[in-house]
């Protein structure tokens, strides 16, 4: 597993499970001589898009961004379309940290979409229960809403199984909301309405995670934005403006879906002066 320690703030990518997507769908407009360049696709034209949460360890607590794709919440039919060839291994990658599920204070969730949020819940005794007992899960309260009454666009994604069973754990908020000394979610829209982005400032130290309004490292450019997205030109604007605020503090973008990077820094004018490439991906090797 890999980790990044930013100021006060210890990240450690955990495995959340691994699907493979259609990459025009991922890049939307964009097209494939271009997008082909930034990110490795197979013979089908899709990508490999990790499903991997990130442990955060903060002044004694553990906060975890986004719950991966679970175990045993796909169908067959489900695992064939969205390509997802490995599942959660969650309790594995806390126990190889001293850790269990229990140890996990908050959740917070950038949107809940089911590659998002499948790892919310899990079976127990033939029922759904939360994975996380002892955890607060954050969401901003227009994907909260939109994640109970789905529309007909979004009904294939927001799952019941996914928040039926912590209803009872969730904290919503509007605009913003701190989580901890430094660390908060602000509501973005853009990829969903209720999508949110996790931003934490140590002094000259900060990250960015801006969840599925960046995916991955070849999404930079502010225009390359998703098919999947429901309001891109609000993607664009959000990602316009939290790229020049990253870019000026030098900040780490971190990635919940990038198969190949874990972490970029950039400097003032958007060029890489450091990386956490995944262990088995790095290329400058």
């Amino acid at each position: 597993m890999e980790t990044l320690q930013v100021g006060r703030a210890k990240l450690t990518w955990l495995s959340g499970g691994v699907n493979f997507l259609d990459g025009g769908a991922m890049f939307g407009v964009v097209p494939k001589p271009l997008w082909g360049k930034k990110y490795p696709y197979n013979e089908k034209n899709q990508i490999e898009l990790r499903t991997d949460p990130i442990l955060i360890e903060l002044d004694g607590k553990h906060f975890l961004i986004d719950s991966g794709l679970g175990n045993g919440k796909l169908t067959e039919k489900q695992i064939r379309n969205f390509g997802a060839l490995e599942q959660s291994f969650i309790d594995e990658s806390l126990r190889e940290l001293g850790l269990t599920t229990d140890d996990i204070d908050a959740v917070l969730m950038t949107h809940l979409h089911f590659d998002h949020a499948s790892g919310l819940t899990n079976w127990e005794d033939e029922k759904l229960v939360p994975t996380f007992r002892n955890a607060t899960v954050y969401t901003s309260q227009v994907e909260w809403d939109e994640m109970r009454k789905p529309n007909i666009r979004s009904i294939n994604t927001y799952w019941e199984d996914n928040w039926k069973p912590v209803q009872e754990k969730v904290q919503t908020f509007e605009n913003e909301i701190k989580i901890a000394d430094g660390l908060k979610m602000i509501h973005t829209g853009g990829h969903s309405d209720g999508h949110a982005i996790v931003l934490f400032e140590d002094g000259v130290d900060s990250f960015l995670h801006m969840a599925d309004i960046m995916p991955t490292h070849a999404h930079q450019n502010v225009l390359w934005v998703l098919a999947y997205d429901d309001y891109p030109v609000t993607s664009v604007f959000q990602k316009e403006m939290w790229m020049e605020k990253g870019y000026g503090k030098e900040s780490w973008y971190t990635f919940y879906h990038d198969a190949y990077y874990r972490a970029i820094k950039y400097n003032g004018k958007g060029e890489v002066i450091d990386k956490l490439s995944r262990e088995q991906y790095d290329y400058d090797k």
